[in-house]
């Protein structure tokens, strides 16, 4: 961790509570909307989800697993995120969202017609909407958390780590 945290203090709240406390008491709020308001099924939600980890690097995101109604993602599901493109595992909503957050994130100006065409025919408007702002906050903050070293001690608010 490259932030000094005081003794005691947790450092996720401390950095991003206290230290910036206009900035980083808003931008938690946005991070935890994206779990408690999302209107995508849990797969598509965590194929993105997980992608955005797996770019970052971010060790808390990657082994965290969204819970919904008790129900989590299989555990082979993160393998099958990485190999995105082949799997077997994944329906086809499934599959865009794994692909639109790794081309979110590391190739944002090649999203061609072809590719809105496929994703238009699986996605509302409304959904890719919600799909790319939750994208925004995990690419945004994950990265935040791994570039400073808080990653390993991540927790969300109002969750126990995994």
């Amino acid at each position: 961790m490259i932030i000094d945290v005081p003794e005691g203090k947790d450092p996720i709240g401390y950095v991003w509570g206290e230290m910036v406390p206009g900035i980083g008491v808003a931008a938690a709020q946005f991070s935890m909307a994206v779990y408690s308001h999302s209107t995508l099924g849990l797969r598509e939600f965590e194929a993105a989800r997980l992608r955005i980890a797996q770019i970052n690097g971010c060790i808390f995101c990657q082994d965290w697993r969204t819970e919904r109604d008790g129900a989590k993602v299989e555990p082979e599901f993160a393998d099958a995120v990485t190999e995105w493109r082949s799997t077997e595992a994944f329906d086809e909503r499934t599959r865009l969202a794994a692909e639109y957050a790794e081309r979110y994130a590391l190739d944002h100006h090649g999203l061609d017609d072809e590719f809105w065409a496929r994703m238009l025919a699986e996605y509302t408007q409304v959904e890719v909407v919600e799909l790319s702002m939750s994208i925004g906050s995990w690419l945004a903050f994950g990265r935040l958390n791994r570039v400073l070293g808080l990653d390993t001690a991540c927790v969300l608010p109002g969750h126990s780590a995994a």
